[in-house]
């Protein structure tokens, strides 16, 4: 089967034959019908993260937003069969830590990241195993399309935990965006779906005007202005109640959490990068005077699906709203590469393997 390796990092990804896969006893193979190409997976193919011990190696099949149809079960599944359609999310639980038990699955002891680990190849090949399938696999609703779900993701789930989970957002608050790439652009519209007044932040008129169409009611272009989380504080008076810096880079995080009001709340879901190795300066005497919280957003749990699928289902939220293009398997390792200078607009998706 065709797959996109990393033979060497930030060398363009090499589209080539490789194994099909047989599944474990724990596992399903899923043949992919759609995967969308993330950030995370940009920042795996540069080689980041290995300040915290998860550096993607050299060999590694991307792909970490897929959804499919199962071909092949494995003997000890016993929730699945060949030809359920499902999603997959991005961190796969063992399903029997203490998070995974208490519906925290995102948060698991032992996750492995789907497309981010050695042990779990991704989803930019036609087909890819996943582990422990009764627990990790989730059946896609009929109403929602294999595309729409690559959508869904990482970056749109991400965003929906974010603001509806870490932060608590309520109808009326203002949330301040820092960053309109996919997960931006998804916490935008997710905002406006939930009653709030989301305000995107970002150097790029094309995505700024692309943030207005999903329901921004403001927008700062900070490289016109003195100071972007100046102007969110007056735009809103007191700051934003919430703010999300969803791309990663010490500026972003600064002014996301400048950008608030007293008691507002801060959710970061931007991973660093080498600039940055996980270390960025913050003002803690303000924040803790304002009484600032600060919350980390990984994934969704799974838990939460079964909600994010109604809501689609009643046309509150629509992910397909957040798709930029569509694209083949060989053009992935191009649209990888051109993330380097931040222009991808929305989110771009493999549909066809």
């Amino acid at each position: 089967m065709k797959a996109a390796v990393i033979e060497e990092h930030g060398e363009p990804l090499a589209v080539k034959d490789v194994d099909y896969p047989d599944p474990a006893p724990d596992q399903v193979i899923v043949e992919t019908e759609a995967c969308g190409v993330c950030r995370s997976d940009w920042h795996a193919w540069q080689g980041d993260w290995n300040w915290i011990g998860a550096g993607v190696p050299e060999g590694q099949i991307l792909g970490h937003e897929p959804a499919g149809i199962v071909s092949a079960v494995g003997d000890d599944v016993e929730t699945l069969e060949e030809g359920d359609r499902v999603a997959v999310p991005f961190h796969l639980g063992d399903g029997t830590c203490t998070h995974c038990r208490e519906g925290r699955a995102n948060n698991c002891e032992t996750v492995i990241p789907l497309g981010l680990s050695e042990y779990a190849p991704g989803a930019f090949a036609e087909a890819f195993p996943v582990r422990e399938a009764d627990f990790n696999c989730v059946k896609l609703p009929d109403e929602v399309d294999f595309t729409e779900m690559a959508g869904l993701g990482c970056r749109f789930m991400t965003a929906y935990h974010a603001l509806a989970d870490r932060a608590n957002l309520r109808p009326g608050d203002w949330v301040a965006v820092h960053g309109c790439g996919g997960v931006g652009l998804s916490a935008i519209h997710i905002a406006q779906a939930l009653g709030a007044h989301p305000i995107a932040i970002d150097v790029l008129d094309s995505k700024l005007e692309r943030a207005e169409e999903l329901g921004a009611v403001e927008t700062i272009n900070s490289t016109e202005v003195d100071s972007a989380p100046a102007a969110v504080q007056e735009l809103t008076g007191d700051g934003a109640d919430v703010s999300i810096d969803a791309l990663g880079i010490a500026e972003t995080c600064q002014n996301s959490v400048n950008s608030l009001g007293t008691r507002g709340s801060h959710v970061q879901v931007g991973l660093t990068t080498g600039e940055e190795e996980g270390q960025i300066d913050l003002p803690v005497d303000v924040m803790t005077m304002q009484e600032i919280d600060f919350h980390g957003s990984f994934g969704m749990p799974l838990v939460r699906y079964e909600e994010l699928f109604n809501l689609i289902a009643q046309g509150t939220l629509e992910p397909s709203k957040i798709i930029g293009e569509t694209l083949s398997l060989e053009e992935a390792p191009e649209t990888l590469a051109s993330m380097d200078d931040y222009e991808t607009v929305g989110i771009p998706v493999i549909t066809e393997f």
